[in-house]
């Protein structure tokens, strides 16, 4: 049996790793300035977040998951058993998987733009690290049956577009947010 899941643990999780966030950012303000500790620490929050959502049981503990019942491939369905097919914002659950990530994105674009000249390169790699993430969880919601989670592949699309859609935005507010004001400089 899979003992903890449902909101309660998962709110109860996200707070505590918020507080444990607010500590990072406090420690690290003075060498990253206030906006470069505060974006990274929430990005590591939020990305925290996402496991907890993604990867606790949504009804508290499932208890028995028989190997019969278990899934053994992920569903390659593309718009699963939503009735307008692979439409990104077709609202309830596929909303939800592309939103979570949008947050993760935004930040991940502003503590990459703390280094504007390696823009090119930080930003895709945060884009591709996030995307893997979304990968990650899926491939362990189908390893680990007694999540009574499923794998699909529909939400590993959903969420590296919500991950690509913030990243976009945090693009966007770079100019006016300028991370890179905050920067010490190296020492010597």
């Amino acid at each position: 049996m899979f003992p903890i899941g449902g909101v309660p643990v998962m709110l109860a999780g996200a707070l505590a790793s918020g507080v444990l966030a607010g500590l990072l950012a406090l420690a690290l303000r003075r060498r990253l300035g206030v906006l470069g500790a505060g974006a990274l620490a929430a990005l590591l929050w939020s990305v925290v977040v996402i496991g907890l959502v993604t990867l606790l049981p949504a009804q508290g503990a499932p208890g028995w998951v028989s190997a019969e019942t278990r899934l053994d491939v992920c569903s390659t369905d593309i718009g699963g058993p939503a009735p307008d097919g692979f439409w990104i914002f077709s609202g309830g659950q596929r909303l939800l998987n592309t939103v979570i990530f949008l947050p993760s994105g935004v930040l991940a674009a502003v503590v990459a733009g703390r280094r504007p000249r390696l823009l090119p390169l930080t930003v895709p790699l945060a884009w591709a690290l996030l995307a893997g993430y979304a990968v990650a969880i899926e491939l362990t919601q189908l390893g680990l049956a007694r999540l009574d989670r499923a794998c699909d592949v529909t939400d590993m699309i959903d969420n590296a577009t919500g991950a690509a859609l913030g990243v976009g935005v945090g693009l966007v507010l770079l100019p006016v947010l300028r991370p890179w004001r905050g920067r010490r400089p190296p020492p010597g």
